[in-house]
């Protein structure tokens, strides 16, 4: 998964919850416009710590899992990530 899934996964999710983007950011400890720009894939570069607070406040996580002859991709840990939340 590349960074606009991923921008997609957290949009869709916050909204499936009846979020506002101030409501996350708050919990997560960032700024709304940070969390804006993460959306819609217009963040050029963000901390792990700031992607993993902001999936915690919506119940999703990352989990690297390694594979046999290659490192996961983000791609790979996000469609792990969607088919256990299934």
């Amino acid at each position: 998964m590349n960074l606009q899934a991923l921008a997609e996964l957290i949009r869709v999710t916050r909204k499936s919850k009846s979020l506002n983007q101030a409501q996350v950011a708050a919990w997560a400890g960032i700024n709304r416009t940070t969390l804006s720009k993460l959306e819609s894939g217009a963040l050029a570069e963000i901390g792990y710590a700031k992607v993993e607070r902001v999936l915690s406040v919506l119940g999703l996580s990352i989990e690297v899992v390694p594979t046999e002859s290659q490192r996961p991709t983000l791609d790979d840990l996000v469609a792990e990530q969607a088919r256990r939340s299934r």
